[in-house]
């Protein structure tokens, strides 16, 4: 599971006694960035995490310099954390990288058995609809919660650990530039007929064509994010 698709922390905090409290104060904080609640260039209150959690600072601490390590935030001597912006020359080598791991996904998702390759497609078409449901609405977190529930459910289905750890932070690393790509309709209505045809080709169990649509919809999902921001 992808940190930013599960439940955020408050409706969880049942469970809070069977989670170390610095991993606690890491996943509610992850999950915040990545669902665009703690924006690129935004300090980090520590104070307000704890507080909010009902933990001390020890664990925040703790948890920010995990965080510090994956890339996601940077340490300022005397400022404080914050939320790292990644340059343009990283975001490129980031897709650079996403595009061949979702390559390499769907490859191995499309030579699945018949039966669990089918299975896949039909849950790839209910995402899609999501998607969908999610554009017509305008509602551009939901649609990239569905967007990234496609994509993480062919990594999954691919069977390669290594490669769900690699992608995994990734895309956590380039959550915040992908976000910005979905912000307009043209990006969502192309990206969906994308899907739509990726779906296809794993529901055929095209090996080739899957494999090449996957890093494709990755390219060019990197050139409409360029358009974007110019």
């Amino acid at each position: 599971m992808l940190p930013w698709l599960a439940d955020p922390i408050p409706d969880r905090l049942s469970t809070v006694r069977d989670i170390p409290l610095a991993k606690l104060a890491r996943d509610d904080m992850l999950a915040m960035i990545l669902r665009g609640e703690l924006l690129p260039g935004q300090r980090i209150n520590e104070p307000d995490v704890a507080g909010r959690l009902g933990i001390s600072r020890v664990p925040v601490r703790e948890a920010l310099r995990e965080l510090e390590s994956t890339g996601l935030v940077v340490a300022r001597k005397h400022a404080g954390v914050f939320v790292r912006e990644p340059s343009a020359d990283e975001v490129r080598d980031l897709y650079e990288m996403r595009g061949l791991l979702d390559g390499f996904a769907g490859r191995r998702a499309a030579r699945l058995d018949a039966l669990p390759r089918i299975a896949l497609a039909d849950a790839l078409d209910a995402s899609i609809a999501a998607m969908n449901a999610a554009a017509a609405a305008q509602d551009v977190q939901r649609y990239y919660r569905e967007n990234l529930h496609f994509h993480w459910a062919i990594v999954e289905a691919a069977g390669n650990q290594a490669l769900a750890n690699t992608y995994r932070g990734v895309v956590q690393k380039l959550h915040l530039s992908r976000l910005k790509n979905l912000s307009r309709d043209t990006g969502m209505t192309v990206s969906i007929a994308e899907h739509l045809a990726i779906a296809r080709a794993l529901r055929e169990g095209d090996v080739a064509r899957c494999e090449k649509l996957m890093a494709r919809h990755v390219g060019d999902a990197y050139v409409r994010l360029q358009g974007a921001v110019r």
